[in-house]
């Protein structure tokens, strides 16, 4: 076996068609647009590369068949109780020979750079996308949610990667009626004339991404590892998000006109572009807009949930979920929702999911394997 570095158009075309070789049979699999894939890889476009290094491979037998892949990268301000590369974007054969042999070679290259730990499958990137291996929950991935065969679990842990944390989805009914307590905690918030809920508008994004900048960093910045953003970055995302909104998706709370919680869902893009191939050119990007306006999106997720400090607590998230059920459940738009993964380093968010009467719909699993066998193995961090 042999590791091929992908350099060449002909290499990057060979790293995508090994995806498609291992999931052939697999009807749940939706296939990632390829140019989600490649910017990932291309420093024009992942800002990672000014903080990182990032290469990729593809595994050959010895008869010079494609059989693996995989990514390793470098995020120096990846701050880990030791220094601490990443490997993502792995598939293989059901052969565990060849998954260590991949990963000793990722071993080796993040060694040279300083690294004392790899953390995997995870993303040269945001958390937001192809971060975990699904180790519950082998049904159609979310837009931008990883996905892979049960037996990938067992060539991680045989080669001795452990758990550092689990990423939860949770899922529910559209129509599905809330439990009473939110019906309760609602009615007490409306008593308050100061406080109000409304959903976006797309004529309004500069305003909206400068309530969500200001919430996003009361609520994450410093805690946690998480770091401040920048209003002309929310600006740039909101933009970016505008031809797939729906308005009525996504809310904001304020008190006294002060922006105090936001709730951010968008359509389940997979369920479009599961028609598309993996190709996202002139006529792919018709279709698109056919099937957004004709066709039917029956899933919707949850990105984003937050409350600033001052008013977590008192009933907010009630008051914001009731305030956006009743447009969401009236429209009869969508059947499902499902929330991105929620860390079960942090047991408050898991329980507000939790409180909904939703179910885990799947688990991912982010793995971590220290270099020094000897030295102690320590979970994530509880927030």
């Amino acid at each position: 076996m042999q590791m091929h570095e992908v350099k060449s158009d002909a290499d990057k075309q060979l790293f995508l068609q090994v995806a498609l070789d291992i999931y052939k049979h697999d009807p749940n699999w939706i296939r990632p647009l390829d140019k989600d894939i490649e910017e990932v890889f291309d420093p024009a476009k992942n800002k990672f590369f000014k903080r990182g290094e990032c290469t990729r491979w593809v595994l050959k037998d010895d008869s010079g068949k494609a059989i693996g892949r995989v990514a390793a990268f470098v995020n120096r301000q990846y701050k880990q109780e030791q220094p601490t590369g990443g490997i993502g974007f792995f598939e293989c054969i059901n052969d565990q020979h060849a998954a260590n042999f991949m990963l000793d070679h990722c071993k080796q290259w993040l060694q040279e750079r300083g690294m004392e730990a790899m953390d995997g499958p995870i993303n040269f990137g945001e958390r937001d996308k192809w971060w975990g291996l699904v180790t519950e929950g082998f049904y159609s991935p979310l837009y931008g949610m990883n996905y892979n065969p049960p037996y990938y679990k067992k060539l991680f842990e045989a080669y001795g990667f452990k758990l550092y944390f689990n990423q939860v989805c949770f899922a529910m009914k559209v129509q599905q009626r809330p439990q009473d307590k939110f019906y309760e905690r609602h009615a007490a918030i409306s008593k308050d004339p100061g406080y109000k809920a409304m959903s976006i508008k797309k004529s309004q994004l500069e305003k909206f991404a400068k309530d969500f900048t200001y919430i996003y960093n009361k609520a994450w910045a410093g805690h946690g590892g998480g770091k401040s953003l920048e209003e002309k970055t929310v600006q740039k995302m909101f933009k970016t998000m505008k031809p797939v909104m729906d308005e009525h998706l996504i809310w904001f709370t304020y008190y006294k006109e002060e922006p105090i919680a936001m709730w951010v869902n968008l359509p389940d893009l997979n369920q479009f572009f599961k028609h598309l191939n993996g190709q996202f050119g002139l006529l792919q990007k018709l279709k698109f807009l056919y099937l957004q306006k004709f066709g039917k999106c029956s899933r919707f997720v949850g990105l984003v949930f937050g409350i600033i400090p001052e008013f977590q607590g008192k009933g907010v998230d009630a008051y914001m979920i009731i305030e956006g059920a009743k447009v969401i459940q009236a429209m009869k738009r969508y059947d499902d929702y499902e929330m991105q993964w929620i860390g079960d380093f942090n047991p408050k968010m898991l329980n507000i999911a939790e409180s909904l009467g939703t179910h885990r719909s799947r688990i991912l699993t982010t793995y971590r394997y220290l270099f020094d066998r000897n030295k102690e193995f320590k979970r994530h961090p509880i927030l």
